[in-house]
């Protein structure tokens, strides 16, 4: 069956990687790195292998407010000298070296020039995202806040391949996370795990999906 929608992540995929931010973000909060790891860590693991709920999962599905999130992590850290992390705008420095990856963007421009739908499946940070753009680019937007749903839960793809109106079998997901692409690809949607834009685009060409 050949491919009709590209569903991508956002952060990741359509920005530069988040361990650049996220580094950036460290060195100048001067974050007590193998603290911030310890506890980051165990909060992903335990977000992704679906045992237990931590504040990821309510910072994600919309249940947990940011500045809860942020009181939650800063809590959980110190700086290189032991001081507290100031909660209040921590996500927004955490994400603020992210940066627009272009030759991802020029891509999906192209897939949809080629006749191809586009969707955006991200689960949200608190992010600030360039809605701006995304009005040229998708033909349907999931944010996990807004529905109220997390990736890698199946539901969340169900929700977007229902607003493509498509089949699992017609579309490919884009996600720079392993678990997220399992989780679409035992739905039937085929995955690309993303590593770097090239890569990317040369999977999206070899699907007939790009010139």
């Amino acid at each position: 069956m050949s491919v009709k929608a590209v569903i991508t992540d956002w952060g990741g995929v359509l920005t530069s990687p988040l361990a650049e931010a996220v580094e950036v973000w460290l060195t100048a909060d001067r974050i007590d790195v193998e603290r911030y790891k310890t506890v980051m860590r165990a909060w992903v693991k335990q977000a992704y292998d679906g045992a237990g709920t931590n504040p990821i999962h309510g910072l994600e599905d919309g249940t947990l407010p940011t500045s809860e999130f942020e009181r939650l992590l800063a809590a959980e850290l110190l700086t290189v000298d032991g001081a507290p992390v100031e909660a209040a705008g921590l996500i927004a420095r955490m994400f603020g070296a992210f940066a627009p990856v272009e030759p991802m963007y020029e891509a999906l421009r192209a897939v949809r020039a080629g006749g191809a739908r586009t969707a955006l499946l991200s689960n949200s940070w608190g992010n600030e995202y360039p809605h701006d753009l995304f009005a040229e680019l998708f033909d349907a937007i999931v944010i996990s806040c807004e529905v109220g749903m997390r990736k890698p839960d199946e539901r969340i793809f169900r929700h977007a391949l229902d607003l493509l109106g498509l089949a699992a079998a017609e579309c490919v997901f884009i996600d720079d996370i392993e678990h997220n692409v399992r989780a679409a690809q035992a739905l039937g949607i085929r995955g690309i795990l993303h590593t770097a834009p090239d890569a990317t685009i040369a999977e999206l060409r070899g699907m007939d999906l790009l010139p």
